[in-house]
C-alpha cells in the first residue's frame, strides 16, 4: 500500500523518457533508428554531458575581464 500513498520505497525516479525523446528526436534531429540504437552514455555525450564543466571566474578574475573587455 505504500506504492498507493507515494513512498516509492528508496526506488530511484522512472527514466525520463519524454525528456530523452525529445532530446534525441528534436533537438538533436536524430533518425529514429539512430537514437533507438544509442547507449544511455552516447546519448549523454551527445547532449554534451561528458564536457568538462568550466570554473566560474571569482569576483578577481571577473574584474580583470571586464577590465580586459570593456564593452
Amino acid at each position: 500500500m505504500r506504492a498507493a500513498a507515494g513512498d516509492s520505497g528508496g526506488l530511484p525516479p522512472p527514466f525520463p523518457w519524454g525528456s530523452a525523446m525529445h532530446a534525441g528526436l528534436c533537438l538533436l534531429r536524430l533518425p529514429a533508428r539512430d537514437f533507438w540504437a544509442m547507449t544511455p552514455r552516447e546519448m549523454q555525450a551527445a547532449m554534451g554531458g561528458l564536457r568538462p564543466r568550466n570554473a566560474v571566474p571569482d569576483r578577481t578574475g571577473l574584474e580583470a575581464l571586464m577590465g580586459a573587455f570593456p564593452d
